[in-house]
């Protein structure tokens, strides 16, 4: 059975205000329509799309969608005047009546791909689903003078979202039966009153806002910099023969990442600074790059691990350091995503990994220049997936958490070996990442992850410290 998805991208926006609808302006670059597509594009749980947009904006939609590579567009249909009627449109045009549909509102562009999954399983056993949250605030009735007539419980009460997911024929059923009835505002409704089936409600989440007035742009703005993706699944049998070259490998993440590349038949090209590769010299990087590629004569994935970090507010400290700091962490990275550029574009799909911390989001005293230059790597990654799409060079950030390398017990001592992460989980998702379709994406490393159970070295004393931890992995 298929699963669609239909985006309603319709509506005139009339509460936004502004000389185009809302659903086609733009943040990072694209707009609110393109950044909803790919996240169905991304979702392994989606099969295909359908865009239903205004007949006014149908030369504009299509130029848009011609200049990307989607691979599930299945249709792009004339709205109707209303969101029922659009909806009944999208729904009506699915030919067969078995499987499943989301119906999504255009202006969410902050879906997450945990909640299709949730929304995905639950139509497993329900025949309608709703996306909702907790009320925070507690919501009071009014009459027509605006005085309270009921302030209701606020433990149930749910602000609803979007999707919402249907078998094919139920809601095909709801809307012929309320045809000619337009006192609805969204398809859940429909179910509710026929009566038909149970609508269960799965987690949605505070980031899947809807973009209504114009001041929602600037928290949207925001939340797409910030927005942060679980670890892919992948199957690491695929890096076998590939060319992985890795910067920063002597020690920490990056030597755990060659180490795991070569024990899946990888071919690995490893550097750093003490194997004679300064990310910092850029002759220096295009060398390097020339001689894997005389080498092997292809270079597959490319993945930056090199960082220092040095402690001391900007006041103290001295020039010629944060000079160093800044040219090692953040123009290091453009030195070698710039000499990649010429070898990976040889190859139909290739994908490049840089490294942010969970410092990007805010400026931390004491380590401010790195923290500077770690939100700088988001924003350049960001910029070069799109930069790079049109040559099958995929570009994403690797976010984890504290984690147990020499790097961090030079810097922080002693700490509890349960409040790190063992470099191994985060170079398996670093690798995890690369062979993924993911593009544009930070790439959330988290001790409470589930993804992956690695096993530790036994400790020989002083927990925290990173030589107690190795670089053996096993894959649940």
């Amino acid at each position: 059975m298929k699963t669609y998805a239909i985006i309603l991208a319709s509506g005139n926006g009339l509460r936004y205000g502004g000389s185009i609808p809302k659903q086609f302006t733009k943040i990072a670059g694209k707009t609110l329509l393109e950044h909803t597509i790919e996240i169905f594009e991304l979702a392994q749980d989606i099969d295909k799309i359908i865009v239903v947009i205004s007949k006014e904006y149908r030369g504009f939609v299509e130029e848009i969608l011609l200049r990307h590579s989607y691979k599930k567009i299945y249709k792009i249909l004339n709205g109707g005047t209303s969101r029922k009627e659009s909806s009944y449109i999208g729904i009506t045009s699915i030919e067969e009546n078995d499987g499943y549909v989301f119906i999504h509102d255009c202006v969410r562009p902050f879906l997450s791909l945990e909640i299709i999954s949730r929304c995905k399983q639950a139509l497993k056993i329900y025949d309608a689903v709703d996306v909702a949250i907790p009320a925070a605030d507690t919501i009071i009735e009014i009459d027509s003078t605006n005085v309270i007539t009921q302030i209701p419980k606020r433990e149930n009460l749910r602000r609803g979202q979007t999707p919402q997911c249907f078998k094919i024929s139920l809601i095909k059923k709801a809307h012929a039966l309320f045809r000619d009835n337009d006192d609805f505002t969204d398809d859940c409704g429909l179910v509710l009153k026929s009566k038909m089936a149970q609508i269960f409600v799965v987690e949605g989440a505070e980031e899947n806002i809807k973009i209504t007035y114009p001041q929602d742009m600037v928290v949207a703005d925001k939340l797409l910099q910030m927005r942060q993706t679980k670890v892919p699944q992948s199957h690491l049998e695929n890096l076998k023969d590939k060319v992985v070259v890795c910067f920063g490998a002597s020690s920490g993440i990056g030597k755990c990442i060659a180490q795991i590349a070569l024990d899946y038949g990888g071919i690995v090209c490893k550097t750093s600074l003490s194997l004679g590769c300064d990310v910092s010299d850029f002759k220096a990087v295009t060398e390097y790059f020339s001689a894997v590629y005389s080498q092997h004569g292809r270079i597959d994935f490319v993945i930056n691990c090199a960082a220092v970090l040095e402690m001391g507010n900007v006041e103290c400290r001295n020039m010629i350091d944060i000079q160093k700091e800044i040219q090692v962490n953040f123009l290091g990275s453009i030195h070698i995503v710039k000499a990649a550029i010429p070898y990976l574009s040889k190859n139909t799909e290739s994908s490049i990994a840089l490294f942010t911390s969970s410092s990007y989001t805010r400026g931390r005293a004491m380590y401010g220049i790195y923290s500077a230059c770690k939100a700088a790597v988001v924003n350049l990654g960001q910029a070069l997936s799109e930069e790079l799409r049109s040559k099958n060079i995929n570009v994403n950030i690797i976010n984890p958490q504290r984690t147990a390398t020499p790097m961090r017990y030079r810097n922080f001592g002693k700490e509890s070996r349960e409040s790190l992460l063992s470099p191994d989980i985060v170079a398996l998702s670093t690798l995890h990442t690369l062979l993924s379709d993911l593009n544009g994406q930070v790439i959330d490393v988290r001790l409470d992850s589930k993804n992956y159970s690695m096993n530790r070295k036994t400790q020989r004393g002083g927990g925290g410290n990173p030589s107690n931890f190795y670089c053996k992995h096993k894959e649940t």
